[in-house]
């Protein structure tokens, strides 16, 4: 019986990559102005009613990046943090966190099941196996569900070629970096395939303690039964190990002394994803696609955020946890396209059921602080040791198996000539039955949300478009925080942290009105938005006194701001790119504590920590005529300052980056380098701080100068 309902859930989404085959068919031009993941079929721009923006195949290429961060970041209003060895937090209409807010897909269908978010999700991509990337900013939840809040990233994998092509290459920077990856595919009567792998090794880095593996294969077929029928089938499996280095303190952060505090924190991943879509074209009107799935995922960790040590209550002790978070999803997804002749409509309808076992334990581990010397009560760790290990000191033990069913609808329609309206609604509802080991209770919670999203596109001119839209997100709490012990409780007796904080599910309600000018023949181009976000419920994490996070539940919040991007190519040798977001988040209702020396206090009015006003990322990029097949340019990040923590008392500057690119293709041989932080700024990723007196800052530090070299054979056979 396992077999056969194993099989039927292998039999089935790819049609959002198919979608993406049949558009490489147009013009480039028009290529560029279609998107998929807006609409959950292919939309032309001017008929969007969203701030959504495109990575294509030649940035991706030219980036030739180590991390996905690198590209992600040329989106106009995204910041994705670097944390080191690929982890990374997220910045779309949001501060710079590891919050449940952001959905990421992976050819149209979430990397995770609804419930089970994990912001370091992206490490699990294989970079070599990148079509394109889009990124929809702000929420959409009623076309994808939870957790599409602050954005939605759509990684689009490469499709199958239709002439025999490989690639082949070596890529390595001077601190120990290096990796192996190789690529092929090609279609032989009506089946189509494409393979391509990576292997990455990280040793002796310029942080101490910093070491990891990355080892990814994605292999696609597509099986071409009819000119209106395809079956396509595409698996990932990846493995991946890292050393935690964490974060360094102050001093050690201006004398670039990159040494770990820890020796023994790790992260570890084992995915695999699999899918079967089957996909049918009814006539030029209609079509359908059923996709079944699995997905199969194992994440273990000693984190080092989860050491807990404070300067004045115990300074030579500290604690610390191992965890372990694995799952397996087993659904399906159904979808339906109508078009329809009055007013020229179309309808998009679809299904979801996904079932989603889930197992979670975290115990307590027992840690020496070795301080440095200075004045008692602000010294600060040089390092850390296990003393002993608790596993019957638990924080987390349970099981639980995760229900989600969800249907959605979206309608659009012009009732006048060059002014479309769309509608659409979803509604989701996740039941969790669980077993709890802390408090021995089992159980069901039930979270169910209708989501609603209206917008209007207005296109007067063939220059210029204009759209509004109104748009609703949601997010239930992650069952990890629900189940957790509360802070500073732990072992038979812990009582769960949903129980002490009334965790809900965060709602939220976007306003936005946007839009997009062309000029000079399509050479000078820009588009803008600007949004209006407030937030009930939100789930944050807050700092508390022992240098810890814990998830708690925010009254009301806002989030506002304008994202901008341009492009000029005003020849075939010079491209100018800029892009940027300017944004503020802040506590409108938010008050846990009347205690003037509680860290967490009346934060009404409070800006958020880590969330810059300002950031963006611009390139100047040079094709020179004198010699075909260079390619140079110049990228300028810029993180603007923001508070280190959430009670508004201290800022780090941020700071400008600049990195440079080059390559050069000689027939099939194509090498490159990449110089990351050009002028070897001093800067950190990621800086925060507890709110108790005479609290140190932490600093997650960035690389200095680095130098990326990398060859690559590519080789195309034309039929």
């Amino acid at each position: 019986m396992k077999k056969i309902y194993f099989t039927l859930l292998i039999l089935g989404q790819c049609v959002l990559a198919q979608n993406e085959v049949k558009q490489d068919t147009t013009k480039s031009q028009e290529l560029e102005n279609v998107f998929i993941t807006a609409n959950r079929t292919a939309t032309l721009r001017k008929e969007t009613p969203v701030a959504i923006s495109k990575l294509n195949a030649k940035t991706i290429n030219e980036a030739k990046a180590t991390a996905v961060y690198e590209i992600i970041n040329k989106t106009p209003g995204v910041l994705m943090v670097n944390l080191g060895n690929e982890q990374h937090m997220m910045s779309i209409r949001q501060p710079m966190t590891t919050n449940a807010y952001y959905l990421y897909l992976e050819d149209g269908l979430p990397i995770r099941p609804m419930g089970i978010f994990n912001h370091n999700a992206l490490l699990e991509i294989n970079q070599f196996n990148l079509q394109s990337i889009e990124v929809v900013k702000g929420p959409v939840s009623s076309l994808y569900g939870p957790e599409a809040v602050g954005g939605t990233i759509n990684l689009i994998s490469i499709k199958p070629p239709l002439d025999p092509e490989f690639k082949f290459g070596v890529q390595a920077d001077n601190y120990g970096y290096r990796r192996i990856q190789a690529a092929g595919g090609a279609t032989i009567g009506k089946v189509g395939f494409h393979i391509a792998g990576i292997s990455s090794l990280q040793e002796n880095g310029w942080m101490t303690y910093s070491d990891y593996n990355k080892d990814n294969l994605n292999a696609r077929i597509d099986y071409n039964i009819s000119p209106s029928t395809r079956l396509i089938s595409n698996t990932m499996y990846g493995k991946y190990y890292s050393d935690m280095s964490g974060s360094v303190n102050e001093e050690a952060f201006n004398n670039r002394t990159y040494k770990s505090t820890t020796d023994f924190t790790y992260r570890k991943s084992d995915a695999l994803r699999t899918r079967l879509t089957l996909e049918h074209e009814w006539n030029s009107n209609s079509s359908s696609y059923i996709t079944g799935y699995l997905r199969d995922n194992k994440l273990g960790q000693n984190p080092s955020y989860g050491i807990k040590w404070s300067p004045t209550v115990n300074p030579t002790t500290a604690k610390g946890e191992v965890n372990s978070n694995n799952f397996k999803s087993y659904g399906a997804i159904g979808q339906h396209t109508q078009k329809i002749e009055f007013l020229n409509t179309k309808i998009v309808a679809g299904a979801l059921y996904d079932y989603s076992p889930v197992t979670y334990w975290s115990y307590v581990i027992n840690l020496k602080a070795n301080l440095n010397s200075g004045e008692a009560g602000k010294q600060t760790v040089d390092s850390y040791e296990i003393i002993a290990e608790h596993p019957d000191y638990k924080l987390a033990d349970y099981s639980a198996d995760i229900f989600n069913t969800a249907g959605y609808a979206q309608l659009s329609f012009n009732p006048i000539e060059k002014l479309v309206i769309t509608l659409g609604g979803r509604y989701d509802n996740m039941k969790v039955d669980y077993e709890n080991s802390l408090d021995n209770s089992t159980g069901n919670k039930v979270y169910g949300k209708m989501t609603f999203k209206a917008g209007v596109n207005y296109n007067p001119f063939d220059f210029a478009g204009f759209y509004g839209n109104y748009s609703q997100g949601f997010a239930p709490p992650g069952i990890t925080s629900i189940f957790r012990a509360k802070p500073g409780t732990g072992g038979t007796t812990a009582v769960p942290a949903e129980f002490y904080y009334n965790l809900k599910p965060a709602d939220f309600d976007n306003f936005e009105i946007g839009g997009w000018l062309s000029f000079l023949q399509n050479k000078l181009n820009f588009d803008y938005a600007f949004y209006y976000m407030e937030g009930k419920n939100e789930l944050l994490s807050i700092k508390l006194a022992d240098n810890s996070t814990d998830y708690r539940s925010a009254g009301e919040t806002r989030h506002k701001g304008i994202e901008f991007g341009a492009s000029y190519r005003p020849s075939q040798q010079f491209n100018f790119r800029l892009g940027g977001t300017y944004a503020q988040h802040t506590y409108i209702d938010f008050k846990l504590s009347d205690k003037p020396s509680d860290p967490v206090q009346n934060l009404n009015g409070k800006e958020m920590p880590a969330a810059p006003r300002w950031s963006g990322n611009s390139e100047v990029s040079y094709y020179p005529n004198w010699l075909p097949n260079l390619r140079t340019s110049v990228e300028w990040q810029l993180v603007g300052s923001y508070y280190q923590d959430q009670i508004n008392t201290v800022k780090y500057g941020g700071y400008n980056l600049f990195n440079a690119r080059i390559g050069y293709q000689w027939k099939s041989i194509e090498v490159y380098g990449n110089v990351m932080n050009l002028t070897d700024k001093l800067y950190a990723y990621n800086v925060s701080r507890t709110n108790i007196t005479n609290a140190q800052p932490t600093y997650t530090a960035a690389a200095p100068r680095t130098f990326v070299f990398g060859i690559q054979y590519n080789l195309s056979l034309k039929k």
